[in-house]
């Protein structure tokens, strides 16, 4: 676990509602988290993290000025906020409001209302994603690894590398989609590439199967990163080679226990 606690985390929480400003902070201070700012409008938010940047932030979708998938676009433009946490409590379903959130690296994606269990659970995940555990390979050392990520979000790139380079990785390239990805790969050698899956020029199904049956790392580990839902075009991505699939957001921890797995 991280040697983070909850008892140190400093959250801003964003939301407009007093009713369900007094109910998640109830959960919070149940939890031990104790120091909560609150802000009802995403200017608000962003004006106080100016003042001072909170390890992680939990806002609802829908803000008097902005939606939360706005508020969390405006934090990662920002050099000093790329690194904050982010936390979704909505009953938002619509992808036009959830992907961008996804492709911006949130760390838990909980309904409204949500309990108080869900809520400790995303914080356990907050404070890994702020302070993982350094990865532990018994044939190489994380420093010696050497990482490819294939993304066309720049964000999303952003937050895999932060990850990875928090659990101890230091040798990180990056293509912005699945065409660069090849040209880079057939460059150099890599130990582990994680992959988006919808990227324009070649999606991440067409890099897999390009590393699997013409590159000259076939048994190269890839790890799959997506938001895709549909069960057809995840099957035909299954069987294209990858060694492993992510769900946007996912656990920081599961992509420390994958890896290792993998790499053992």
């Amino acid at each position: 676990m991280s040697q983070l606690s909850i008892t140190q985390l400093e959250v801003l929480l964003v939301e407009p509602s007093s009713t369900q400003h007094r109910i998640i902070e109830g959960y919070l201070v149940a939890l031990g988290a104790p120091g909560i700012r609150w802000a009802r409008d995403g200017k608000a938010a962003l004006e106080l993290m100016q003042e001072n940047i909170p390890d992680l932030v939990i806002s609802t979708m829908h803000l008097p000025d902005m939606t939360g998938t706005e508020l969390v676009q405006q934090m990662r433009a920002d050099e000093r906020l790329l690194d904050v946490a982010f936390m979704l409590v909505s009953s938002e379903t619509g992808i036009r409001y959830l992907e961008p959130l996804r492709q911006a690296g949130v760390v838990a994606m909980l309904p409204k209302p949500c309990t108080q269990d869900q809520l400790r659970a995303s914080l356990f995940s907050a404070l890994e994603f702020l302070e993982p555990e350094p990865l532990e390979l018994e044939h190489i050392t994380p420093e010696e690894m050497n990482v490819l990520i294939v993304d066309d979000s720049f964000t999303s790139r952003r937050i895999i590398r932060q990850m990875l380079e928090k659990m101890g990785v230091e040798n990180i390239s990056e293509a912005e989609n699945g065409k660069q990805a090849v040209e880079t790969i057939e460059q150099e050698f890599y130990d582990l590439i994680v992959t988006d899956y919808n990227m324009p020029e070649m999606d991440g199904e067409e890099l897999s199967q390009f590393i699997r049956k013409e590159s000259s790392q076939q048994s190269v580990p890839v790890l799959m990163v997506t938001s895709e839902t549909d069960k057809a075009r995840l099957a035909g991505v299954e069987k294209s080679g990858v060694s492993a699939i992510f769900d946007k957001p996912f656990n920081v921890d599961t992509l420390r226990s994958t890896i290792q797995r993998l790499l053992a």
